[in-house]
């Protein structure tokens, strides 16, 4: 295995990381709660300690639960110091309507002419869980500064009829 196939893993869980946290904050959108920079660092490094979490077993967890924290916010200060207040309004506008209203595969998007950042967002499957819940299949890409990033998730709708990323 060459040097660039054991890095790639590497890049691909960094930037899932951080295109996870553009989609959390996509549908939570914090408001007068601090810097962009300082909200999307501690959003960043709870989300990447939760995904740690999910690696390994014992020890090997303890690591990768300290990993995916300290990557999840140098990735979250990283697109939080990107992307303004416009910005993640018309993200999470466009990414809860889209949830909400499109059909499987019908692609919304979003443009802050101030900022020239824009993105999309795809809902692919839609199912009920055991419970009721309805849950959809999601991509967003984010475009900053001709810089384009790809998340995929799952959110599931909430009884307030808002929708949350649950993966």
């Amino acid at each position: 295995m060459t040097v660039a196939e054991t890095q790639k893993p590497r890049r691909v869980a960094a930037k899932t990381i951080a295109l996870t946290l553009v989609a959390g904050l996509a549908l939570t959108a914090c408001e007068g709660a601090g810097t962009k920079e300082t909200i999307g660092g501690a959003s960043g490094a709870v989300l990447g300690g939760v995904l740690g979490a999910q690696v390994g077993k014992g020890q090997g967890q303890l690591i990768a639960v300290g990993l995916g924290a300290v990557l999840g916010a140098l990735a979250g200060s990283s697109i939080g110091r990107s992307l303004d207040e416009v910005d993640k309004m018309k993200m999470s506008q466009t990414t809860q309507t889209a949830l909400e209203n499109q059909p499987d595969k019908a692609t919304s998007s979003w443009v802050n002419p101030n900022t020239g950042h824009s993105g999309t967002v795809t809902p692919h499957e839609t199912y009920q869980t055991d419970s009721g819940q309805y849950c959809r299949e999601f991509t967003q890409t984010v475009d900053i500064g001709g810089k384009e990033e790809q998340a995929y998730g799952t959110a599931c709708r909430q009884p307030d009829g808002s929708w949350k990323i649950v993966s």
